[in-house]
């Protein structure tokens, strides 16, 4: 007859690797949480009448606009969500706020195009 240390010892081992499991995924939930996105930062560079490459983004993230040019730029969205103007040598940062695909331009220069894909 099995003695009632060797029935503990065995009932344990039987739940040892559940109970490790939960404590792990409980520890993830509470000390970890959910994996939270941080905001990224991304320029866009204005240089020889062209706008440079344009990153991947996500909503939250900022975008600053860098006009190395000479002359007088814009960053203006097809669809109105933002209008920046940007004197010779000057930057300015917005903050992506809507997912989709914008389309933009510069005002002063409209062949001057480009695509922001902004994801969730």
């Amino acid at each position: 007859m099995p003695s009632t240390l060797h029935r503990w010892s065995s009932r344990l081992a039987m739940r040892s690797p559940f109970r490790i499991l939960a404590a792990l995924v409980f520890a993830g939930l509470v000390v970890g949480g959910p994996a939270i996105a941080v905001a990224a930062d991304h320029e866009i560079i204005i240089a020889h009448m062209q706008f440079g490459t344009v990153p991947p983004s996500h909503v939250g993230d900022v975008i600053t606009w860098r006009n190395d040019d000479i002359f007088r730029h814009s960053a203006t969205a097809r669809d109105k969500s933002f209008d920046i103007d940007l004197p010779p040598k000057s930057q300015k940062s917005m903050t992506v706020k809507q997912a989709g695909k914008v389309d933009f331009y510069c005002r002063f220069h409209p062949m001057m195009t480009g695509t922001l894909d902004v994801q969730p």
